[in-house]
């Protein structure tokens, strides 16, 4: 078996009861029962539920609810009709109140854990709107033809097809309502079984569809497209290779100029469709002002921007620090910092391409010293930067966090192997109703 664990689905099992213990950010209650543990998809601590057992592992089984006996205080009525067989939310039976002291929970106690580190001080929850937020999506598509429609949307949870769905809630609007008209559209085409996906991009100045097409489109196809464009007030583009292969449905190259405005700062942050930005705008405003008070940049000092990306945090800083240093493994978005900065009158923030999962003990970035270090890295963390990090002589190091696992291993890295204090941890809700678990945490030392 190559040390694999046995799963064994279970054929209608008898319906059990019992009191959910706690919850995990997944959307299960955890309940112990003769001695092991199960997880109850749905069920909220405190409750009385009843259930039924439909995988058993070695060490846990996983249940579907059958009852509620008495609702937790947290229990609402989800919003989306869908909510239950997507994947994309696992929190919609919560609300919003109940959530942040979830995932707050989750982070305190990732920290606890995994890291052996608690924060000297909690920060509020960052929030803002819990509906129609997304602005950054990556849509499957998929031709059914027993159900003779196509389908358009998130995956169903615990599967990889895709969620038979009309409409998305946490979209933004000038997208969520767009999922059963694109059904309609791909339905009509003649490569209706050659798109298997659509990325989503929403801008301050337009909305821009991204179709991956394993096959050129006929001229009808791109008249059907164009019309859903215009009609729509869209922009659709279509990528037939990689991510250099955009095009407009004319065949040109497409040549972007998209871009969000960062307030307080008169700031525009021009991106290409496929470029990583935070999905959450209100809550990137708000995290970049968040970020701002805990670092307290000024005239004298210099700020290293890690894992940088098209400049959000770089540039915000640069207004107030000396001088800052973006860093990004991807030289695309590193061009496209430079773009930013050039095109928004800022001449004291640089940039330059490197690989951060292999920094090395000495890379280029860490020399000549700074005073503060701002880290936002992929969900994998920044293991492979810390040693040149608490080298470079910078006193505050915040951490921008998508993972609450691998901060807090990282910050158990930070406070054990290179003396630096856990000042301030607190979650930013930058995908209400999902299990993700954005944060931020403040180190500082001497």
């Amino acid at each position: 078996m190559g040390g694999r664990r046995a799963v064994r689905r279970i054929q209608q099992a008898a319906p059990e009861t019992a009191v959910v213990q706690d919850m995990t950010v997944e959307g299960r209650g955890l309940a112990t029962v003769d001695g092991k543990r199960v997880f109850i998809e749905g069920a909220i601590t405190g409750e009385s539920v009843s259930f039924r057992r439909v995988r058993r592992h070695r060490d846990y089984d996983e249940a579907e609810l059958l009852g509620v006996e008495a609702p937790a205080a947290g229990r609402t009525q989800p919003r989306c009709a869908y909510f239950g067989s997507c994947g994309g939310c696992s929190l919609q039976h919560l609300d919003g109140t109940a959530q942040l002291e979830l995932k707050e929970r989750t982070l305190l106690e990732s920290l606890r854990r995994i890291g052996a580190v608690e924060p000297a001080r909690l920060l509020p929850p960052v929030s803002g709107p819990a509906w129609g937020y997304r602005r950054r999506a990556r849509l499957g598509v998929r031709d059914v033809a027993a159900k003779g429609r196509v389908l358009v949307g998130f995956s169903e949870r615990h599967s990889p097809r895709v969620t038979d769905m009309r409409s998305c809630e946490v979209l933004h609007p000038a997208v969520g309502g767009l999922i059963e008209p694109l059904s309609a559209l791909i339905g009509g085409l003649s490569i209706r079984q050659r798109i298997p996906q659509i990325e989503a991009a929403v801008a301050d100045n337009a909305t821009v569809l991204v179709f991956r097409v394993l096959a050129a489109p006929s001229a009808a196809d791109l008249a059907l497209l164009q019309d859903f464009a215009d009609r729509h007030a869209l922009r659709i583009l279509l990528q037939p290779g990689g991510l250099g292969s955009l095009q407009k449905l004319d065949g040109g190259r497409d040549d972007g100029d998209l871009w969000y405005a960062l307030a307080g700062g008169g700031l525009r942050m021009h991106f290409a469709p496929t470029d990583f930005i935070q999905v959450n705008g209100v809550i990137n405003q708000r995290m970049i002002a968040l970020a701002l008070e805990l670092l307290a940049p000024d005239a004298g000092m210099r700020v290293l921007d890690l894992y940088c990306g098209i400049g959000n945090f770089s540039l915000p800083l640069a207004r107030q620090a000396g001088e800052v240093l973006g860093v990004e493994g991807d030289a695309a978005m590193v061009e496209r910092a430079r773009d930013n900065a050039r095109l928004n009158g800022i001449a004291n923030a640089r940039f330059a391409v490197a690989d951060l999962a292999q920094a090395g003990p000495a890379p280029g970035w860490a020399g000549g010293g700074f005073d503060a270090v701002l880290l936002d890295p992929p969900r994998a963390g920044a293991a492979a930067v810390l040693g040149p990090v608490a080298g470079s002589g910078a006193r505050r190091v915040l951490y921008v966090s998508c993972h609450p696992g691998t901060l807090a291993r990282d910050a158990g890295v930070l406070v054990r192997e290179h003396g630096y204090r856990l000042q301030a941890a607190g979650i930013l809700d930058m995908f209400p109703s999902t299990s993700h678990v954005e944060s931020m945490a403040l180190f500082e030392r001497g």
